[in-house]
């Protein structure tokens, strides 16, 4: 009896005692690790966000991570193989739905205009795109010059014509102008007043104190803008500001990783029994280019050539009304929900190309191309606080140490790095170089591959079926630009899918 009665007492106890110690580390106004509360103003003011959940960025869509096959899904005896099955593993990360519209990009050059129209029209003229991509020696395209990125019938159509680096710019365009938007709706600053752009004599403080930046704003401990940029003040007179930890700025909007896009494009799930039922050759399930089910028999399932002189089909209900670019918005999405991951337009990626990629990557968030900068500090202040350099786009300057630059890490083609002209040859020999380097002048990547050279993918309006395999890979250098090349943004994922708001 008493055995009985002690072990009953132990169990109240025990129960008593897990009770309380989940009362602790659930109660979220409490720190579970010192006892001391959080958010209270009386006490250290720790800030907590109780329930926080992040926001899915402006068009995009959140990408589950996972583990999947990368590489060939063909066979193919003309193939490149630079792209050889292997399994590896992707973080979640955010991607657009859709490619980047002609309408996206005119309000980039918009605002270009706008801002630097008066003062700096070189920067306005490079965010421009090349309209002459257009134009072949033997074929009429001269509408698509004079019409494509302007007209309004357009606007739906993704933008081509932007070199690797105009879409990183426009990357870094949309983080702040995005960061710039929340900041203003969460009353942290005010918007910012364009009329007063024109009413100055002296533009040359507009990168430093008008534009808005992301790093900027993060980097300086006050943050004092002029021109209608002034923050908000709080109850005791002091400028309001936020970092990070506040969960109201965005990271930053960038070009996906190849190991992303691709993983995207298939867009692969597991069963609840965590089985996979197929491996695709495409976006889209089975290895037809066409529609199976009935509503839409024989619907073409991308915008490609599907041979000779055979762009868009036969006039009619199979004609897939598409001569050049469709609509980002046209044809059936996969299963992430993403348009046009196969056809339509190319899409560049953020990776270094190289052939041997696929024997050299990790395992996880495969990526080669890493140049790791530093904020360029130009001063202190009266306080020792740091100043740090602005360049003409009111961006934070950043400088590369060479050790930092990783792009040719593991590359096993030491003369891949080296941009290969016949005019630095000597004939007698290959000991002239500046670099003082030997290469060799017969290999064929040498002239063509650098480490400026980009990654592409995802197949075109003008390519055969073999490339809308997410799997096939080809390369461009990052200055050129071409009329079947457009892209979308990613951004990386804080948290998890489960941790979203869709809204």
């Amino acid at each position: 009896m008493k055995f009985k009665t002690i072990a009953k007492l132990a169990t109240i106890s025990l129960a008593i005692t897990l009770a309380g110690c989940a009362s602790k580390t659930s109660d979220k106004g409490v720190s579970s690790v010192t006892g001391w509360k959080y958010n209270d103003k009386e006490g250290t003011e720790f800030l907590v966000k109780n329930n926080f959940k992040t926001k899915v960025p402006p068009g995009m869509v959140a990408i589950e991570g996972g583990s999947f096959t990368v590489g060939e899904r063909g066979e193919f005896v003309t193939a490149p193989r630079d792209n050889k099955r292997r399994r590896i593993t992707v973080s979640s990360f955010y991607m657009d739905q859709y490619e980047i519209r002609n309408i996206d990009w005119r309000e980039y050059t918009n605002w270009m205009q706008r801002v630097f129209g008066k003062t700096a029209p070189k920067l306005v003229a490079k965010a421009q795109p090349n309209g002459k991509i257009w134009r072949e020696e033997l074929a009429y395209n001269e509408p698509y010059l004079e019409n494509y990125f302007s007209h309004p019938s357009f606007d739906q159509y993704p933008i081509v014509g932007v070199t690797w680096e105009q879409a990183m710019d426009y990357c870094a365009w949309r983080t702040d102008r995005v960061n710039e938007k929340a900041l203003i709706d969460a009353g942290i600053i005010e918007a910012p007043d364009f009329g007063s752009l024109s009413k100055k004599e002296d533009f040359d403080s507009i990168a430093t104190n008008f534009v808005f930046n992301t790093q900027k704003y993060l980097l300086q401990s006050s943050y004092k803008p002029a021109g209608g940029r002034r923050p908000k003040e709080n109850a005791s007179g002091e400028a309001t500001k936020v970092d990070m930890s506040d969960g109201i700025l965005f990271s930053d909007f960038r070009l996906p990783t190849e190991a992303e896009w691709e993983f995207a494009a298939y867009a692969t799930r597991s069963e609840k029994d965590g089985l996979v039922k197929e491996s695709k050759m495409y976006p889209w399930s089975g290895a037809q280019v066409r529609v199976p089910a009935k509503k839409a028999l024989g619907q073409m399932q991308a915008n490609f050539v599907r041979g000779r002189g055979d762009m868009m089909g036969t006039s009619g209900s199979l004609n897939d009304k598409a001569t050049i670019t469709a609509p980002v918005n046209k044809y059936t999405p996969n299963n992430f929900g993403l348009y046009n991951m196969a056809g339509n337009v190319n899409e560049w990626v953020l990776d270094v190309y190289r052939p041997t990629s696929f024997e050299e990557l990790s395992e996880y968030n495969s990526f080669r191309g890493n140049v790791y900068s530093n904020p360029v500090v130009e001063s202190t202040d009266e306080i020792g606080n740091k100043v740090y350099k602005i360049d003409s786009l009111g961006r934070v300057q950043t400088k590369v140490d060479k050790i930092d630059d990783v792009r040719n890490f593991k590359d096993g083609d030491a003369t891949s790095q080296y941009n290969f002209s016949l005019a630095l040859v000597d004939p007698k020999g290959l000991d002239n170089l500046k670099n003082k380097e030997k290469i060799d002048p017969t290999d064929v990547l040498c002239p063509k591959i650098t480490d400026k050279t980009r990654v592409y993918k995802g197949g075109s309006w003008k390519d055969r079926v073999y490339w809308l395999s997410p799997s096939t890979r080809r390369f461009l250098d990052q200055d050129k630009s071409a009329n079947d090349i457009g892209f979308r943004c990613a951004m990386s994922m804080i948290g998890n899918v489960d941790s979203q708001q869709t809204k």
